[in-house]
């Protein structure tokens, strides 16, 4: 049945319009497509073979794209199998140059660049991206492990920093991550009024006053700075900060928010994180 006809199954589905969402956007709207598929009205007016088929587009265009640029090509091969097997489609390249050109024309939804690469190596790949606005997060591969390394890899715009040897289902986990963050938290350095938080250098800093802070009260405020002016309830603090599925009874938050406010809030300055009683904590601009 064409789509523009009464009852076509295919008019249900914008699928351009999918396609230009962001991952977590496609897989929000396929709840929506399905629910009007399986509905009564639907159903009694669409051939099955037809939402099927509607299904079928749908789930090719709702998979996430991801671009792997590596010239080895027993790891790229490892590395796609996995890809494959979770559900993303991948996309192989093994030179620099065609890699970069596949990056501009076919738009994944992430990239999994090694850094040593004939053509043109991945980190030349990311600046040009990154120049031209790209903000595709980038998940970079390398048999170089020291800390130099990494910093530059990530200074010259890469997201997240793998090094070789690795296990691939380590890779596919921090794609996955990379994945779930807001876009703002692809920058490195995160500002909210007089506050800023260096994600690379995991320093911290209010004007010009330095504050020293643990790694979970580091990750605490990184996520609160991410979302500043929201109210963040501590169900979902211990789920994403601290990874907790459930929620415990257990005053592991405050405790943590107590030390970060004192921390943060100086004793002569406006202060930036609230507590609203009973539902949660907001991180605002200082006035």
């Amino acid at each position: 049945m064409p789509p523009n006809e009464p009852g076509g199954a295919v008019r249900l589905f914008n699928l351009t319009r999918l396609f230009n969402l962001t991952p977590k956007s496609r897989h929000l709207q396929i709840v929506d497509i399905m629910a009007l598929v399986s509905g009564k009205h639907a159903v009694s007016t669409i051939p099955g073979s037809s939402i099927a088929n509607a299904f079928a587009a749908v789930e090719i265009q709702l998979m996430t794209k991801v671009l792997l640029i590596e010239d080895d090509s027993e790891t790229a091969e490892e590395i796609t199998a996995e890809l494959v097997d979770r559900g993303f489609e991948v996309e192989w390249s093994a030179n620099g140059i065609e890699g970069l050109d596949k990056a501009r024309s076919s738009r994944p939804d992430a990239m999994i660049v090694d850094r040593l690469l004939p053509g043109m190596d991945g980190l030349t790949i990311i600046e040009a991206l990154r120049k031209d606005q790209v903000r595709t997060p980038v998940l970079v591969l390398s048999a170089l492990g020291a800390v130099d390394d990494r910093v530059r890899g990530l200074r010259m715009g890469g997201d997240d920093y793998l090094t070789k040897p690795f296990a691939v289902v380590e890779l596919v986990a921090r794609v996955e991550a990379l994945l779930r963050r807001p876009a703002e938290s692809r920058e490195t350095t995160l500002r909210v009024g007089p506050l800023e938080l260096d994600l690379i250098e995991r320093t911290a800093k209010r004007g010009d006053r330095v504050i020293d802070l643990l790694p979970r009260e580091f990750r605490l405020l990184e996520y609160m700075m991410q979302r500043s002016d929201q109210l963040l309830t501590r169900a979902m603090l211990l789920e994403e900060v601290w990874n907790y599925k459930f929620v415990p009874a257990t005053n592991l938050v405050d405790v943590h928010m107590g030390r970060l406010r004192h921390k943060v809030d100086g004793p002569d300055e406006a202060p930036m994180i609230h507590n609203v009683r009973g539902a949660g904590f907001i991180l605002r601009a200082g006035s």
